[in-house]
């Protein structure tokens, strides 16, 4: 690998594309080669051609500073740049819009959050797609200092009221349903008090923090629809937004994500204008936004995931980029149309979504030539889908990504100038700022060079706390700052990463998080259930399925129906077993805990999913 990398030298070197004054730094550090190797990190301005790194430390040093400004700041720059250009496009409702007429929307709602009473740290929950809508309060509340929470928009009764109780939500936006989530009609079962409720004035027992629903396309009783809060923003709540910029800090909290944990029980990651500014900002630059005129970027990833809110929404107000949503709910053909009628240069997604794209059966009709780039995350990159997106799709300049929510989100990302055996084998090399460690899980010790073990962060990027839950926080970062993500990986010596596993059972099934231990203790509470163990199966398109290992009380009779039509409607849809398995007995170890990895080679070969 090292001869073919000092090969491409001078074409890395021309692909940076660093203004002229960071030129002469980008030279005069190739020529330091007379310093031993432990004194330097590995130098991220461009992609690292000196194999540094002695062992499985990391730290991504960057002649490129911090970002020190808030989400609004931030936006604000983008506007006064270029304010006629276009920012966003919705094609499914027809909605387009510049980064005056965007900043514009932006002020009143911040401003109607004020007149409903809310104030700086109060939380707002945002419920549902893709839609204008999401990205206008994304940066409203940022605005106003009101912490926005990312709700899934699958979730069902019991995870929503869990999450909205967690963070103490003051208000919530939704639309009144969306495809069969119906939304408003939730909520009223959690808060039956809404019905008779004065708008802004609910008092719930289910969710004492609760005063204002928002909905977003009807007039519902009990609840503000958009445009009360469109007009409520009076010259008063003007004037106290512009007082309150003042004291906004670019450490303060503006969002929480929810990801579960092993236990099942979701956790908000609680993350600054610091953490997602400075990821989209540096993952925006890694990308060559930079630098690329007319960046259009079709986004079909969710809002409600890091990898939308901050790699596709933060990034169009940090780097002045355009972005094209093709759906509000997922559609992979409606990926294609968009990339070809708004002529996109950029493809984000999961890896399922270009499974999608390039099995769409008229995938030969689309005109793809101007995409000349792609993110992919979410979950591992299978070698030979990176390879077909290069070759069928033509998107040379594909670049993997790692992240977790925890850390806002990206850690390592590759070069879109990489080979090919790194962008199918790697998971890209470190970020800007950021630090990474590959310990032995049970010592702590780092491990020699090339060798796997459990990754830890440490950076700017890491979350402020989970909320309202110290012991979950100190259990995941430790005192000294660093990160544990769980995952098993390696690094080389030019800081490549390599993604191994998951120390922990999760499971990634088309991009979406799903966590064993939930979803087996929602099964044990179906009557015929004894026991239930919960693995994750390989599978062509989602990367990942969900099988249900399920022993049965004794003399009962179940069918593989009867469990999936338990779990619609009190599970979110993606987290219901694709399979179904009754078993009489798992495999144990000797000390009689569930060996989960034969577990799942003994569902594999049952399924008859192996070659």
């Amino acid at each position: 690998m090292i001869p073919r990398v000092a090969q491409s030298f001078q074409s890395l070197r021309n692909s940076c594309a660093l203004p002229a004054a960071g030129k002469p730094l980008w030279r005069a550090w190739t020529r330091q080669g007379g310093l031993p190797a432990a004194s330097r990190g590995i130098h991220v301005d461009c992609p690292p051609i000196i194999p540094t790194l002695t062992s499985s430390y990391v730290h991504g040093t960057s002649s490129t500073p911090l970002q020190q400004a808030t989400v609004a700041e931030t936006l604000l720059k983008s506007v006064e740049l270029h304010p006629d250009k276009e920012a966003m496009v919705f094609k499914e409702d027809g909605l387009r819009k510049t980064f005056a007429e965007f900043y514009q929307d932006v002020d009143r709602a911040a401003a109607g959050l004020l007149a409903l009473r809310l104030k700086k740290g109060d939380r707002l929950g945002m419920w549902g797609p893709n839609t204008y809508e999401w990205v206008l309060f994304q940066f409203a509340t940022a605005k106003a200092g009101i912490i926005l929470v990312s709700v899934n928009p699958a979730y069902q009764l019991q995870e929503v009221e869990f999450a909205l109780k967690k963070v103490g939500v003051k208000a919530i936006v939704c639309p009144t349903q969306f495809k069969t989530q119906k939304y408003c009609d939730m909520l009223r079962k959690i808060c039956p008090e809404i019905e008779k409720a004065s708008p802004g004035d609910i008092k719930s027992t289910r969710l004492p923090d609760l005063r204002s629903v928002i909905v977003l396309d009807s007039r519902q009783p009990g609840m503000f629809h958009l445009e009360d809060v469109m007009q409520a923003g009076s010259s008063q709540y003007v004037q106290q937004l512009q007082d309150l910029q003042k004291t906004l800090q670019f450490d303060d909290p503006i969002n929480i994500q929810f990801t579960s944990g092993t236990t099942g029980t979701p956790k908000g990651a609680t993350l600054t204008h610091h953490n997602i500014v400075n990821n989209a900002y540096f993952v925006g630059r890694r990308m060559g936004y930079h630098w690329r005129p007319n960046t259009r970027v079709c986004v079909p990833v969710p809002l409600y995931h890091c990898f939308g809110s901050v790699g596709a929404a933060m990034s169009m107000a940090v780097h002045g980029i355009a972005l094209v949503f093709p759906s509000a709910g997922y559609d992979g053909r409606a990926n294609l149309v968009a990339l070809d009628s708004e002529r996109c240069t950029i493809i984000y997604g999961t890896p399922t979504m270009y499974v999608d794209m390039l099995n769409q059966p008229d995938f030969d009709k689309f005109n793809l030539s101007s995409v000349i780039s792609g993110f992919v995350a979410g979950s591992p990159v299978p070698p030979e889908l990176a390879k077909t997106i290069v070759t069928k799709m033509g998107v040379k300049e594909i670049t993997i990504g790692y992240g977790t929510t925890e850390n806002s989100p990206v850690t390592f990302c590759g070069s879109p100038m990489d080979n090919m055996e790194r962008k199918s084998e790697t998971v890209g090399y470190i970020m800007d700022h950021v630090e990474a460690k590959v310990v032995n899980p049970t010592t702590g010790q780092i491990v020699p060079l090339g060798m796997t073990g459990e990754l830890m962060i440490r950076g700017y990027c890491v979350m402020l706390e989970y909320w309202a839950d110290e012991a979950k926080t100190q259990e995941c970062v430790t005192k000294n700052g660093w990160y544990k993500t769980g995952d098993i990986g390696s690094l080389d010596a030019y800081s490549y990463c390599k993604i191994e596993g998951r120390i922990k059972d999760m499971i990634i099934r088309g991009g979406e998080n799903v966590y064993p231990a939930e979803i087996e203790q929602f099964l044990h509470t179906h009557p015929k259930v004894k026991e239930a163990q919960v693995v994750g199966v390989e599978d062509p398109r989602m990367g990942e399925e969900i099988c249900a290992c399920i022993r049965l009380a004794d003399g009962v009779h179940c069918t593989v129906e009867e469990i999936r039509d338990y779990c619609k409607g009190q599970i979110s849809h993606f987290k219901i077993p694709r399979y179904v398995l009754f078993v009489s007995s798992y495999p144990l170890t000797v000390t009689g805990k569930i060996q989960k990895h034969k577990l799942r080679e003994v569902a594999e070969k049952q399924l008859q999913l192996k070659k």
